[in-house]
């Protein structure tokens, strides 16, 4: 069930980048995306897509470890651009103009 919060921030972050689309947040969308597809992707390879385990909360606890991982990487990723602006194009990070 880890795969459930990195899910639900890339629908979240999907929603607000419809709002806001000069916001960089297409990367982050992506990212996202990517860390719940990881999630599922291993579910389905061990057989536990859909079973709830005992210990849901600590299953829980990792989808926000994994979401706020997913975070700070994409922090990294646009301290990166700010220093290096001919980055930009190559990581799909749009310009705040």
């Amino acid at each position: 069930m880890c795969y459930t919060v990195p899910a639900a921030a890339a629908i979240l972050t999907t929603f607000m980048r419809s709002n806001n689309k000069r916001a960089p947040l297409f990367s982050l969308m992506l990212m996202f995306y990517g860390s719940a597809l990881f999630g599922i992707i291993d579910h389905l390879w061990n057989g536990e897509l859909f079973l709830i385990s005992e210990n849901w909360a600590k299953d829980l606890g990792l989808g926000v470890v994994i979401t706020i991982a997913t975070i700070l990487a994409w922090v990294v990723v646009l301290s990166i651009v700010k220093k290096n602006p001919e980055l930009n194009s190559r990581l799909l990070i749009e310009n705040n103009r």
